[in-house]
């Protein structure tokens, strides 16, 4: 197995942000933060739509984030893309945990 060079792979999604245009400055930096790939934004007569690719790990507590930064305006949706390879740093932090809680059910 280590030869075939196994990866942690995680949940993405494709998320979909509408937002008045006075707040998508704010809101693109939260989803960069939240290790975000944008997709695409377009600006209309009524606000701004984004789109972009977030790992689900980094999506808990969003809704509560975008309304503060909205001030309860802006509104999201999203549903599962696909899965991708987990960067090595947060990889080794999931190992660790589990090899910790693998160890504290042993004993």
């Amino acid at each position: 197995m280590p030869k075939a060079g196994p990866q942690l792979l995680e949940p993405i999604m494709n998320v979909d942000v509408f937002t008045p245009d006075d707040y998508m400055g704010d809101v693109i930096g939260d989803l960069n933060r939240r290790r975000g790939m944008m997709k695409s934004q377009e600006t209309g007569q009524t606000g701004a739509r984004i789109k972009a690719d977030v790992p689900l790990s980094e999506m808990f507590g969003y809704i509560g984030d975008l309304r503060t930064m909205t001030s309860g305006r802006g509104q999201f949706s999203m549903s599962f893309s696909h899965y991708s390879p987990c960067p090595s740093n947060i990889a080794e932090e999931v190992i660790k945990e589990a090899k910790e809680r693998q160890a504290a059910a042993a004993s």
